[in-house]
C-alpha cells in the first residue's frame, strides 16, 4: 500500500479527548497485557453516538413524551423463514425523537456536534493520509469549508470560506516507488502495440503534413500540434506514424476516416476537416484551426469613374448635407437681417446672399461678417460640423482613389451555382461531395485539381481555354494559394461553411477527450500561434477579399449626432430671436389698442379679421426693421410716455389748487 492516499475522520485535539484516551488506555492496561490501546477514530465517533442518543432521550422525556410501540401490519410472518417479522414493533414517537436528535448542539470528543437542515453534520472534516513504509502519515486536512489545507480545520472556521485553487495545499506526498513526483496516470502496457497514427501523404500544401527523414518520419504544422498536445498528457503514449496514400495524389480523407473506423488506424492526424458525416464514425478532438469553404476567382482592375468624387458620400448623405447647408444660410439670414447691412437689400439680392453664404462656409471663405451674438454662435457650431465633414470626405476619397479597385464577374457562390462553368476543387477533400450533394451542382462541372500548379494554371486559362471559372476550397489552403500567386486572385463572396480541423480518434477513445483538453491548453498558452507562425507565415501576404467602394462610403448614421447638435442649436437660437422680436412688438403696440378691441367686441367678423391682419403686418414690419431703428422707437416711446405722465400730473395739480 505504499504511496496510497486515503481519508480518515478528523477529530480535533482537546482536553476532553486527551482525558478520555488516558482513561481508556489505563482501563485497557488493567484488562489486557497486549500492546496497543485498540483506539481509532471510529471508536470516538461510536462513543459520541451513544452519548448523542442518551442526551436526546433526556430531552425527549423532559418534554413529557412517552415511549410506546405498536405492531406494523406490513410486517408479516413468512412460512419459509425462522425470522418472525411479525414480532417486531414500531416506535410510535420515532419521528419526534429523530427531530430532537437533529436539534442537539453540544461539544463531544469529535468536536462540535450539530446538524443542518439536510441531516448532515455541520463542518465535517477528514485527515488526508499518505501510506508510507512506516505507516500512515498525515499530509493535510479536508473540510467542506476551505477544501484542502495544512492547517487544522477548526482554526479556519472563523475565516471566510476559500476554495480557490491557489489555496488548496497539502504537504509533500511520497508516491509508490518512493518518489515525490505525482504519477502520470494510466499508461499503455509495455507489451502492447504503440498508437498507430495515420498521416495523409500529401502532394500539395506539404507544410501541413508530409513525409520526412526525421525519427518520426513525418513533419508539418499538424504534426507539431499533435506532438505538443501529446507532451501535455498526464501519461506517456508510445506511437508510430504511418503515411496513408501513394504520394502521387492526395489521398481521400473520407477513406482515411474509414480506416480509423475499421481499426486499421488508432487516430488520423493531419488537415482533417470536422464534418457531420465523419463524426458518425470517429470522435474528433477540439478544432486546432478554423476552416471553411470559400470561392476564389480571377480579378481585374476596375476602370476609374469620372464620378469618383461623389462616391465618398451615399445619396442620403449628400441630400442631408445639402439641406443643412441651405438651412444654415436661411437661419443666419434671419438672425443677421436686423443687424447686418450685408444681409439686407432687394429680395433677389438676399436670396443670392443666402445661397452664397451657405455653400461658401464649406471652404470657410464666406465674405459676409456675422454681427449678432446668436448668428455668431450658430456659425461657430456649423463651422465645426463643416470641418468634420470636409475631413471625412477627404479621407474617404483618398481611400477610394488610392486603394486598387478590383472586380470579378463571379460575385460569390450563388452566381457560381447559377452559371454552367466548371469549378475546381482540391483532390481528396470533402469539397466535391459538398458541392454535389449539398448544393446540387452537376458532377460534370467539378474538376479535381492535384496541386497548386494546377490551381494557378486552371484559373489563368479560364473556362474557355479548358480551365475553371473559380475554385472552391478551404480557407487555410486559399491563404497559401493567394500568397504564391502574387495576389492575382481574390476570394469573392462570403465564407459559406464554418468548420475546423481536428484529430480523428476511434469512437469512445479516452485519448480524444484528453487531447481536446491539451489543445485548449496550447491555445490558452499561445503555443498554437507560435506553431502557426513557424509553418504558415508567408513572405507575401494578400488581402483575401475584393475591397468594395461601399466600405469607404460615409452614411448619415455616421453623422446623425453632429446633425442633431446643429438642429438643437438652431432651434434654441430661433426661439430666443422670436421671443425678442415678439417682446419688442408688444412694447411698440399702441396702448389704446386693448381699449379699442374691447369696444369693438360687438362689431362684425370682417372688422375682426381686418384688425388681426393689421397686427400681423405690424409684426412683420418689426421683424424687417433694423435693430437700431427698433431701439430708437422704443426709446422715443418711453420718452413720450414719460412726458404724458408728467402732463397728467400737472393738469391734476392745476384743477386742485392749494387753499391759503
Amino acid at each position: 500500500l505504499q504511496g496510497v492516499v486515503a481519508f480518515r475522520h478528523y477529530t480535533p485535539e482537546s482536553d476532553q479527548k486527551r482525558r478520555f484516551k488516558a482513561k481508556w488506555k489505563k482501563l485497557r492496561s488493567k484488562e489486557s497485557s497486549r500492546s496497543g490501546d485498540g483506539f481509532n477514530s471510529y471508536a470516538i465517533y461510536a462513543y459520541d453516538s451513544v452519548w448523542l442518543v442518551a442526551r436526546a432521550l433526556e430531552v425527549f422525556f423532559s418534554e413529557g413524551n412517552a415511549v410506546t410501540f405498536s405492531s406494523d401490519p406490513n410486517l408479516r410472518q413468512t412460512n419459509d423463514s425462522n425470522i418472525k417479522l411479525s414480532a417486531l414493533n414500531v416506535f410510535n414517537e420515532g419521528e419526534r425523537f429523530l427531530q430532537v436528535i437533529q436539534e442537539m448542539k453540544y461539544t463531544g470528543l469529535t468536536g462540535q456536534i450539530e446538524f443542518d437542515s439536510e441531516k448532515n453534520r455541520v463542518n465535517p472534516a477528514y485527515d488526508v493520509l499518505n501510506i508510507e513504509t512506516r505507516g500512515p502519515h498525515r499530509v493535510g486536512y479536508w473540510s467542506n469549508h476551505t477544501g484542502f489545507s495544512v492547517e487544522p480545520p477548526e482554526t479556519l472556521y472563523s475565516k471566510p470560506p476559500n476554495k480557490s485553487a491557489e489555496h488548496q495545499r497539502l504537504n509533500e506526498i511520497i508516491w509508490s516507488g518512493n518518489v515525490t513526483k505525482p504519477p502520470r496516470g494510466w499508461v499503455f502496457p509495455d507489451n502492447g502495440e504503440p498508437l498507430k497514427i495515420g498521416v495523409p501523404n500529401r502532394v500539395s500544401y506539404k507544410n501541413y503534413a508530409s513525409k520526412d527523414n526525421n525519427p518520426l518520419g513525418v513533419k508539418g504544422y499538424c504534426i507539431d500540434i499533435f506532438e505538443a498536445a501529446i507532451q501535455l498528457l498526464p501519461y506517456p503514449v508510445p506511437r508510430t506514424y504511418i503515411l496513408y496514400g501513394d504520394g502521387k495524389r492526395n489521398p481521400s480523407y473520407d477513406d482515411l476516416i474509414g480506416e480509423v473506423a475499421a481499426n486499421n488506424f488508432d487516430v488520423a492526424v493531419g488537415d482533417v476537416t470536422i464534418i457531420t458525416n465523419r463524426t458518425k464514425f470517429v470522435d474528433f478532438t477540439q478544432p486546432f484551426m478554423e476552416s471553411g469553404l470559400v470561392v476564389v476567382a480571377p480579378v481585374k482592375g476596375a476602370k476609374s469613374s469620372p464620378w469618383s468624387f461623389l462616391k465618398p458620400f451615399t445619396v442620403e448623405m449628400w441630400a442631408v448635407t445639402g439641406a443643412f447647408f441651405l438651412f444654415v444660410g436661411a437661419i443666419i439670414w434671419i438672425l443677421e437681417h436686423r443687424f447686418n447691412e450685408e444681409f439686407r437689400g432687394p429680395p433677389r439680392r438676399q436670396i443670392i446672399t443666402i445661397f452664397w453664404f451657405s455653400f461658401s462656409t464649406m471652404f470657410f471663405s464666406q465674405r459676409e461678417n456675422t454681427v449678432s451674438t446668436l448668428g455668431r454662435f450658430v456659425l461657430l457650431i456649423w463651422l465645426f460640423v463643416v470641418l468634420i465633414i470636409n475631413s471625412s470626405y477627404t479621407a474617404s476619397l483618398t481611400s477610394i482613389l488610392t486603394v486598387k479597385q478590383l472586380s470579378s464577374r463571379i460575385e460569390g457562390m450563388d452566381s457560381l451555382i447559377t452559371s454552367n462553368e466548371p469549378i475546381g476543387v482540391q483532390d481528396g477533400t470533402f469539397a466535391w461531395k459538398y458541392l454535389v450533394h449539398e448544393l446540387n451542382i452537376a458532377p460534370s462541372r467539378i474538376v479535381p485539381l492535384k496541386n497548386e500548379e494546377e490551381y494557378l494554371s486552371a484559373l489563368q486559362r479560364g473556362p474557355r481555354a479548358g480551365g475553371v471559372a473559380a475554385i472552391v476550397d478551404e480557407l487555410p489552403y486559399i491563404k497559401a494559394l493567394l500568397s504564391n500567386s502574387n495576389c492575382e486572385f481574390r476570394t469573392v463572396g462570403q465564407e459559406f461553411t464554418r468548420t475546423g480541423w481536428g484529430f480523428a480518434f476511434q469512437r469512445d477513445s479516452p485519448l480524444a477527450v484528453d487531447m481536446s483538453t491539451a489543445i485548449l491548453q496550447l491555445s490558452e498558452e499561445g503555443k498554437l500561434e507560435k506553431i502557426r507562425k513557424k509553418w504558415l507565415t508567408y513572405s507575401h501576404e494578400c488581402s483575401m477579399q475584393i475591397s468594395d467602394t461601399e466600405e469607404y462610403q460615409i452614411t448619415v448614421q455616421s453623422f446623425w449626432g453632429l446633425f442633431l447638435i446643429c438642429g438643437i442649436v438652431w432651434f434654441i437660437a430661433l426661439t430666443l430671436f422670436c421671443w425678442k422680436v415678439f417682446w419688442q412688438w408688444q412694447r411698440l403696440r399702441p396702448e389704446d389698442s386693448e381699449e379699442g378691441r374691447a369696444s369693438e367686441e360687438g362689431s362684425s367678423s370682417r372688422a375682426g379679421r381686418s384688425l388681426r391682419a393689421a397686427s400681423f403686418k405690424d409684426l412683420i414690419k418689426v421683424v424687417d426693421k433694423r435693430e437700431a431703428e427698433i431701439k430708437d422707437m422704443l426709446k422715443h416711446k418711453s420718452c413720450m410716455k414719460l412726458k404724458a405722465i408728467e402732463s397728467i400730473a400737472e393738469n391734476s395739480d392745476s384743477k386742485h389748487p392749494e387753499t391759503p
